[in-house]
């Protein structure tokens, strides 16, 4: 068992990032074994959970004549318009059925907000609103964190990157991840985390 000071993070291991859901990741559901053994070796695990109102702005549904994947200008900055997916309550948006999740001490829900999206699991996508996730962290003590889940380029850069911007040691074990990648995302990611001082395991 790791020190209490040590925390495992799990990102986004949801029914629509894995094969057949509405944002399927490539083999996100392959990692889910891997993450359930790693949960065993730490006294904290925090999950996150995308968590959107169906109406939600990051929707390409929500803009006429917009696609998924396509790009669109939020107040907050660029965003991409991304299918339907983890709409709050669905099956979508459960946790996948083989994931330990009875296991965390804690799950953060996040881009409840309609008018923001939300990849880390430390702030909205304006980069200031927070989760509450660090709060959680510092009143148990918590200095070291590793990061798994969905999907590499995404929600867990935005959250490793975050994390060590906090001034926590961050860890990113990348065979417990998988990638969108899609336009060079995931190099960029890698080259962006390991900027930040993130350790790509």
């Amino acid at each position: 068992m790791r020190p209490a000071t040590e925390a495992l993070i799990v990102i986004d291991v949801q029914n629509d990032f894995c094969p057949g859901g509405a944002l399927a990741v490539p083999e996100g559901d392959a990692i889910v074994p891997g993450i359930n053994t790693l949960m065993g070796d730490f006294a904290a695990v925090i999950l996150t959970q995308d968590w959107h109102p169906a109406d939600h702005l990051s929707f390409a549904s929500q803009h006429p004549g917009k696609a998924p994947m396509e790009m669109t200008e939020m107040p907050y900055g660029p965003q991409v318009l991304w299918p339907d997916h983890c709409i709050q309550g669905s099956t979508g948006a459960a946790f996948h059925t083989a994931l330990d999740s009875d296991r965390a001490d804690m799950v953060i829900r996040k881009g409840f907000r309609r008018g923001i999206d939300s990849y880390s699991a430390f702030f909205e996508n304006d980069r200031t609103t927070p989760t509450g996730l660090e709060g959680y962290l510092r009143s148990r003590g918590i200095e070291t964190l590793t990061l798994v889940g969905l999907a590499t380029d995404f929600c867990v850069n935005y959250s490793a990157v975050d994390a060590a911007r906090l001034g926590f040691a961050v860890t990113v074990r990348q065979e417990l991840c998988r990638a969108i990648d899609f336009g060079g995302s995931l190099a960029a990611a890698q080259e962006g985390m390991a900027a930040a001082g993130v350790s790509l395991a």
